[in-house]
C-alpha cells in the first residue's frame, strides 16, 4: 500500500462547510472516511442488474481512468489529505482494471489521502475475470486485503438464468488462486429466491458454499427491478416464475439458521462473517459513517452534505475537469439524519440504540411509537433487550416495511 503520510486531518476541518452539529452515527472523522470507488465496466450485463454498467472497451476505460485519477487528486486536495478508514472498489468489475492502471490508482489514493496501517481495502471481482495466481499476488503487493467475489450461484443452471459471465467451475479456480497468493479474508455474494428454488436446494447450495470455508458471505434475495430481463422472465406472466412468499421466508430463516449454526454471525440483514471478518467499509455505512464516493454515479455523504456524481462519461468528464466536484449537494435536516440512522441500525443485528436515539431525536420512539412496537413485539418481529431495539429474523423479512413505520410514518 505505500508509506502511512503523517496523520492526516478531520475531514470537517480541512473542509467546514461540511460540518455537521448532529452527527450522523457513530464514525466520527477522527476514525477517516470510507472511500468507495465505482468501476462502471462489466463484460456484459447480467439479467438481474440495473446498476449503472457499460460494457468494457479500451477506449472508454482509459478515459475513465484519467477522469479518476483528476477526481482522487481533486478530493485529496479538497479535503486536504483526509484520513481513510476503508477502501473499497465496486461495481461493475473492478477486477476488469489492468494491473498496471490499478497500480496507479492505488498510488494516487496514497498521494492524495492519508492511508491507515492495516486498514481494510477490498476489490470486488468476478471469477471469469480473476482467475491467475499471479494477479492475485499483484493485488496484494499493492494493498488489497480483502476479495469479495461475485460467485452468485455454484449452479451452472442458475447462473445461465441469471446470464452470468462464469461457470461454478470457474468460481472455484478463482477462489483457489486466490487463497493459493495469500488472501486470508474472502467473502462469497450470493442470490437466493431463484426460481425453481426450494428451501432443500438452498440448505444443499449453502452446504457446499460453507465447505469452502470463506470468511464472509452475502446472501441477497433476488429482487426483480424494472427493465431488467429477469423482472420480464420471472415476473407476472413470465416463463420463470419465483419461489411463493412462504417459500422465500422458509429460505431466509432457515439459511441464516444454518449459517449461524455453521460458525457465521449474522450482523446485518443480508451478511454473515465468521468472527473478525465483518466488512469493516458496509459496517461503516450502517454505523453512519462518512464516506466517499468516486467515479461515475457514485454517492457521498460527509457530514450534512450529501453528492452524486454524474452518472455518463460526457457528464462526469465535465464535472471532474471543470473542478465541480461536491459543488451541487442535498442538505440534510436534522430529520433526514434521524431517519437514516433508524433505517441503517434497524438493518443490523446489534440494532438501535434507544438512549442515543432520544438525545439526538429529543423524544422516545418506543413511547411515541407505543402502539405499533406493542403490535410488533406481539407477533416476534421486533426485541428489546439492553437498550436496543432490534428485529428478529421473521422481522428482518419484513423489513423494509417495519423501518418504514418506525422511521418515516409521523
Amino acid at each position: 500500500m505505500g508509506k502511512i503520510y503523517g496523520e492526516g486531518v478531520p475531514v470537517k476541518a480541512a473542509f467546514p462547510g461540511f460540518e455537521s452539529s448532529t452527527p450522523r452515527g457513530a464514525q466520527g472523522d477522527e476514525k477517516g472516511l470510507l472511500l468507495y470507488i465505482h468501476v462502471p465496466f462489466c463484460q456484459s450485463r447480467c439479467h438481474y442488474c440495473n446498476f449503472h454498467s457499460q460494457q468494457f472497451d479500451q477506449i472508454t476505460f482509459a478515459w475513465y481512468h484519467k477522469l479518476l485519477l483528476q477526481e482522487i487528486a481533486l478530493w485529496g486536495k479538497r479535503l486536504k489529505k483526509p484520513r481513510l478508514a476503508t477502501i473499497y472498489f465496486g461495481g461493475g468489475t473492478p477486477s476488469l482494471v489492468p494491473l498496471q492502471q490499478m497500480d496507479m490508482i492505488m498510488k494516487g489514493l496514497d498521494k492524495a489521502f492519508t492511508l491507515t496501517s492495516g486498514m481494510e481495502v477490498t476489490l470486488e471481482a468476478n471469477p471469469d475475470s480473476a482467475q491467475d495466481v499471479s494477479y492475485f499476488r499483484a493485488l496484494i503487493s499493492m494493498g488489497f486485503n480483502r476479495l469479495s467475489l461475485g460467485m452468485q450461484s455454484l449452479s451452472d443452471t442458475d447462473l445461465q438464468l441469471m446470464g452470468r459471465p462464469h461457470s461454478a467451475a470457474m468460481t472455484h479456480a478463482s477462489y483457489d488462486a486466490a487463497r493459493q497468493a495469500g488472501f486470508g479474508n474472502i467473502g462469497l455474494d450470493l442470490i437466493w429466491g431463484l426460481p425453481g428454488q426450494r428451501l432443500k436446494t438452498w440448505i444443499d447450495h449453502l452446504t457446499a458454499v460453507t465447505s469452502m470455508r470463506p470468511e464472509h458471505i452475502s446472501s441477497y434475495n433476488l429482487t426483480l427491478e424494472e427493465n431488467t430481463v429477469m423482472h420480464k422472465m420471472c415476473g407476472p406472466g413470465g416463463d420463470f416464475p419465483l419461489p411463493t412468499e412462504r417459500e422465500q421466508g422458509r429460505m431466509f430463516i432457515y439459511g441464516a439458521e444454518f449459517l449461524e449454526a455453521e460458525g457465521y454471525m449474522h450482523y446485518e440483514v443480508s451478511n454473515f462473517a465468521r468472527m473478525g471478518f465483518m466488512s469493516k467499509h458496509n459496517a461503516g455505512y450502517w454505523n453512519g459513517s462518512d464516506y466517499l464516493g468516486l467515479g461515475p454515479s457514485a454517492v457521498s455523504t460527509i457530514g450534512r452534505r450529501r453528492f452524486h456524481n454524474p452518472r455518463y462519461m460526457d457528464e462526469y468528464d465535465a464535472y471532474v475537469r471543470g473542478g465541480f466536484v461536491g459543488d451541487d449537494y442535498e442538505h440534510l435536516t436534522d430529520d433526514d439524519l434521524l431517519k437514516e440512522t433508524v433505517m441503517l441500525a434497524l438493518r443490523t443485528s446489534k440494532g438501535l440504540n434507544l438512549k442515543d436515539f432520544k438525545e439526538r431525536a429529543g423524544y422516545d420512539l418506543v413511547k411515541r411509537q407505543n402502539q405499533l412496537i406493542s403490535a410488533l413485539h406481539r407477533e416476534n418481529l421486533i426485541r428489546i433487550s439492553h437498550g436496543y431495539l432490534r428485529l428478529t429474523k421473521n422481522g428482518m423479512l419484513v423489513s423494509n416495511v417495519i423501518i418504514r413505520r418506525l422511521a418515516f410514518d409521523d
